[in-house]
């Protein structure tokens, strides 16, 4: 979409497909994309699902380079990881290796704020998408649709993401499974976001299971009759001591 009326009927689209899918509520979100030296963006205060093109606001960027698309939702599963304050960064799924690479989390800021950009500057160069610790996500691209897929790629994962923590295991894949998964791809290790970053992003590789191993801690597994015997003995020796 290269035309102002395009980027005004695809962000309405946009958010018409993050209001659908539940990845925001009522007034949530905000969605905004550049073309040329202008930036159009939603506007508060209004439900981004039912948004018409002469809704958009349209912003000068004062000669800033280095602004794109940008979508911010708050999709429940993913944003159920920032609250909880941890990052979807472990080596998976491998679509989500090589297209989305680690997902962090960025510290806590006060939405609508400067602190928001503070906490996620230094890490938007390394990293295709964010958790924004209790609050929610934002994900960014070359365009609208991009950005747009990468927030539905990083809700689905949340939500594999807990289901294997329910059923009580996520299998890590190994440093060697995963640098066998970017040799097919020809690379050596993740290469998305900017063209300006793409040689420094080994800090955007998802974690292995070797560097999520602790040498130094056993795994003590215990049946439900000897586990309650052992809240027993603690709680006998609570007692004893009070």
């Amino acid at each position: 979409m290269h035309s102002e009326p395009g980027i005004r009927e695809q962000i309405v689209e946009i958010g018409r497909r993050l209001y659908a899918n539940k990845f925001i509520a009522a007034r949530d979100g905000n969605i905004s994309a550049r073309l040329g030296e202008f930036l159009y963006f939603t506007p508060t205060g209004m439900c981004k699902g039912f948004l018409k093109t002469e809704d958009i606001v349209k912003t000068d960027l004062g000669g800033k380079k280095d602004v794109y698309a940008v979508v911010h939702a708050h999709p429940p599963h993913a944003t159920g990881y920032a609250v909880a304050g941890m990052a979807l960064d472990k080596a998976l799924l491998p679509e989500v290796i090589l297209t989305m690479g680690r997902i962090p989390l960025a510290e806590y800021s006060t939405p609508t704020t400067e602190e928001v950009a503070r906490a996620i500057r230094d890490l938007v160069p390394y990293h295709d998408a964010l958790l924004l610790s209790n609050h929610g996500a934002v994900a960014y691209g070359e365009d609208l649709e991009s950005a747009y897929f990468k927030m539905e790629t990083l809700e689905h994962f949340a939500l594999i993401s807990i289901v294997a923590k329910i059923l009580g295991r996520e299998r890590v894949l190994s440093e060697d499974a995963v640098k066998r998964l970017y040799a097919t791809q020809g690379r050596s290790e993740y290469q998305g976001g900017t063209s300006e970053t793409r040689t420094l992003r080994t800090s955007g590789c998802p974690i292995p299971a070797e560097a999520l191993e602790s040498p130094s801690e056993e795994t003590l597994t215990l049946t439900k009759s000897e586990l309650f015997q052992v809240i027993d003995e603690i709680v006998s020796r609570v007692r004893r001591q009070s």
